[in-house]
């Protein structure tokens, strides 16, 4: 094969990709005027049935072709959750037209190629509006900037696949005056990023953020007795390793290029899926459509008895209402009490959902929402 047949058949393979993104650009136009006939006739927005049976013919079909099943599925799979997520945001501001503006500010921990940035743009990528970012130090600062009118928006990272929960988030929730109106899960994929030149054996000096040092930690074990320093974020730690001849940082890679840093290794993780799921924070409530998935989160304190918490509990499963996150923290000043931090997917808007929390009430000290908002955690659906 010559160059110029090369060249030929990339030009070739260009204009095939750039008819894929106009086509894919018409499927979604398409997608938004069907929200328009689910809106009138009150039609959940996601339809699994359509979905798998879609699939299953798409798969069929793309084996006539020679596509492999497993390819087929991943990249629709992909497709269908943009159409879904896309017209849930846009039913979301036909509800909340007060939530409409021009510019976004949003507070998040860190600044330029931190995660919390990423989650960011992630989130705000179906919002369209300019975005004004706010880097912080703190999750403190953040909620302080929400409330304060500083920001819009806070984004803040709650819970981790591999590290687990963050506690100081949690704990923060207790007492700040914002409502959790969103969620975003990001992959988290870190890397260690070095100076150009720097190899693994050159380096004494690790930085990173304490949650990124939590979530690798087999891999630093392996290296020996290499000091590690914590930072508040990971933009931080990756300014700092630009900065630090013989040191490296955590971060993605990604951000590793904004700061003229090199991936040495891939792959840090404690497992290989390794997800974050941040919430979105703002100071007032947004109402949330019964027609989309749906998760209410929040905080209660039940009665000082044998048998209490139980009962709590027993008020969910009596309303049918699943549960899917259930943490306990130590309230500050009172030795050995705690509240609970409960995630539903239930919608305050449900009378069932009233109902039960009505009855919470009868075993609980005080119950607070912490916020009710739509889902993006799409389980994608499974094709035998």
């Amino acid at each position: 094969m010559t160059q110029d047949t090369l060249d030929a058949l990339r030009k070739d393979i260009n204009e095939i990709d750039s008819e894929l993104l106009i086509l894919l650009a018409k499927r979604r136009r398409l997608s938004h005027s069907v929200l328009e006939y689910k809106i009138t006739n009150n039609k959940p927005i996601r339809d699994e049935a359509r979905e798998l049976a879609l699939l299953e013919k798409l798969i069929n079909y793309g084996k006539s072709l020679g596509l492999d099943p497993f390819y087929i599925n991943n990249v629709f799979q992909v497709i269908l959750e943009d159409s879904v997520l896309n017209q849930q945001a846009m039913l979301q501001k036909s509800l909340n037209p007060e939530s409409l503006s021009d510019t976004h500010k949003v507070a998040y921990l860190g600044g330029q190629g931190s995660y919390s940035q990423l989650a960011c743009h992630k989130y705000f990528s179906r919002r369209p509006g300019t975005l004004v970012e706010l880097g912080c130090q703190t999750f403190l600062d953040i909620t302080q900037s929400v409330e304060k009118g500083q920001a819009d928006y806070g984004i803040l990272p709650i819970e981790n696949t591999s590290s687990g929960s963050i506690n100081e988030v949690f704990d923060l929730l207790q007492h700040a005056q914002v409502s959790i109106i969103g969620e975003v899960t990001h992959s988290v994929e870190h890397c260690l990023l070095a100076q150009e030149g720097t190899t693994l054996k050159d380096i004494n000096k690790i930085f990173a953020h304490h949650q990124p040092f939590a979530q690798c930690s087999r891999f630093l074990e392996g290296l020996g007795d290499l000091t590690q320093e914590a930072c508040d974020s990971t933009s931080s730690a990756l300014k700092l390793a630009a900065d630090t001849p013989n040191s490296a940082a955590i971060g993605s890679a990604q951000a590793g290029k904004g700061f003229g840093l090199e991936v040495l290794k891939t792959g840090l993780a404690n497992q290989a899926e390794n997800h974050s799921r941040f919430i979105v924070v703002a100071r007032q409530p947004l109402q949330v459509s019964t027609q989309i998935p749906t998760k209410t989160s929040l905080i209660m304190a039940t009665k000082q008895k044998v048998g209490s918490l139980a009962d709590a509990l027993m008020v969910f499963k009596e309303h049918n209402i699943n549960m899917t996150k259930l943490e306990s923290r130590p309230v500050p000043g009172n030795p050995w009490e705690e509240v609970f931090y409960v995630d539903l997917q239930a919608n305050v808007a449900d009378k069932l959902v009233q109902s039960a929390l009505e009855s919470l009430k009868e075993h609980t000290q005080f119950v607070r929402i912490l916020g009710c908002y739509q889902s993006e955690s799409l389980q994608a659906v499974e094709v035998v």
